[in-house]
């Protein structure tokens, strides 16, 4: 969020968001403390926040506690209006890589960064690792897997039917045979009776 500030024709500042009159230290402060901030002149509204962070630049330099090393500072001069002109991506361009060369020189931040870079390369080593455990474990798995899916492919066998035991046929009774009787004699012969 933006921090606004009122300059008035008295050229005193006042925070908006405090409600309180502020010095340049104040807001160099908040500017290293990476607070953004918009100066605005309070009778023309028109924005001069550049104005006041040169202000800033030059009572450091009187003071002598510039942070900003000489050769950006003959940047900026060379650079003049055409830096403004052409934007202040240019100058931030090479503040940016004077900053850097600036850490660069630090020992302790040389050492994090390489530790930082060696902790990288030991992370892509590991993911490595565990991509050729994981294709391994896969391709043990692969036999396995072939069985299950022509198991559930493959039609269900019927387990074999039981066979009822058989079922004997009923005895057969013996019918009795059908005896001829005797032929009776014909009509009209005599038989001899026994006296």
């Amino acid at each position: 969020m933006i921090r606004v500030i009122k300059r008035y024709e008295s050229r005193k500042l006042y925070d908006t968001e405090e409600s309180r009159y502020i010095s340049l230290e104040d807001i160099a402060r908040w500017v290293r403390d990476g607070q953004e901030i918009q100066v605005v002149d309070n009778s023309s509204s028109e924005d001069v926040t550049a104005q006041v962070l040169t202000q800033i630049i030059l009572d450091e330099g009187k003071k002598g506690t510039s942070f900003l090393p000489t050769e950006l500072l003959h940047e900026l001069v060379r650079a003049g209006e055409r830096a403004v002109s052409s934007g202040v991506e240019q100058v931030q361009g090479k503040v940016d890589k004077l900053v850097q060369r600036s850490i660069d020189r630090l020992a302790p931040v040389r050492r994090a960064r390489e530790e930082m870079s060696q902790l990288r390369d030991r992370l892509s080593q590991l993911e490595s690792t565990l991509h050729e455990l994981e294709a391994q474990n896969d391709e043990a798995d692969k036999p396995a897997l072939k069985r299950r899916a022509s198991a559930a492919k493959a039609p269900a066998k019927k387990a074999p039917a039981r066979k009822a035991p058989a079922k004997k046929a009923p005895a057969k009774r013996a019918t009795p045979r059908k005896t001829t009787a005797a032929k009776k004699p014909a009509a009209g012969t005599e038989t001899e009776s026994k006296d």
